[in-house]
Order: structure tokens, then sequence, then C-alpha cells
């Protein structure tokens, strides 16, 4: 299989991840999940929101939980946060619905991932493209994007 931009990234700072692969026509989390047969719990969704302030920000939340849209505004100071529309996706970060992920997109924004994914290991997470997944230590992720570990849903 090929390689995506998000594995490049990593191998390139040299930092340990575990690819997988499903069949591209699935762009459901919890079947993703189904599909490779992992915990649920431990695979999760990139999200991108606009504040009450215009700001985008990204909330990493496991599959089979709901982003707290009052707790994600507490978590970046803003008065609300809302998603952005399906359609504005692929112009702000470069990721289409599906296949969004927290690493390699066209601007750095504000990255918030659940507390939980800090219970585990590892933690499994689209690799930039629909039908790819990697899996890595979530604490890694602090080499590459602005992150920081809050409870969000």
């Amino acid at each position: 299989m090929e390689k995506t931009n998000v594995m490049r990234t990593l191998d390139q700072k040299k930092i340990a991840y575990t690819p997988h692969y499903y069949d591209n026509t699935i762009t459901n989390g919890m079947e993703v999940a189904n599909t490779l047969n992992l915990d649920p719990n431990k695979v999760f969704k990139t999200l991108v929101t606009v504040g009450a302030s215009k700001r985008n920000y990204v909330f990493v939340v496991p599959v089979c939980a709901e982003l707290n849209l009052k707790k994600a505004a507490i978590a970046v100071n803003e008065k609300s946060i809302e998603m952005i529309k399906s359609k504005e996706l692929l112009d702000l970060t470069g990721y289409i619905h599906g296949g969004c992920s927290p690493i390699g997109m066209k601007k750095p924004f504000r990255t918030v991932m659940d507390i939980t994914a800090l219970n585990y290991e590892l933690v499994t997470f689209s690799a930039g493209k629909i039908g790819y997944q990697v899996e890595m230590n979530p604490n890694d992720l602090k080499k590459l994007i602005n992150i920081t570990y809050i409870d969000i849903i």
C-alpha cells in the first residue's frame, strides 16, 4: 500500500507507528474500528470546529464518543464552538471528510485530544486519507503538533 503524507511525516521525524488499511468506502469511525478489529475507545476521529472568535480548532475524540461543545469551548477559551461545514474542510485543512488527520493540516491549528487517549499506550486515527489509519503513542503527537489533552467528551 502507498504511504500517505502523514506516514511520510512520521517516518521523517522517526516516530514509531503502525499503518492500518481498510476499504475506502467506509467513512464511519465505528465501522473503521470494527473493520480493523480495534477497540473503539482507542480509535479517534478528528473534528474541525470554529469558535465565536472565528478561529478554527481541532478536536480529536474516540469514535464511540461525541465531542461536548461546551467542554470544547472551555478548553480553548471560546464563548462557543461549532463544527465547520463539510464543504469547508478541504480548503481549510487539505483533508476530506472521513480522511482528516490531526497531522499535516494546511495550517497549524490549536488541537485538543480527549484525555482518555492517555489511558492507552497506542491510539489510532486517520492517516490523512480514507482507507488509511496510523496507530501510535498519543504522547508522540506532541513532537509534531501543538496538542493538549483535556476532557472534551
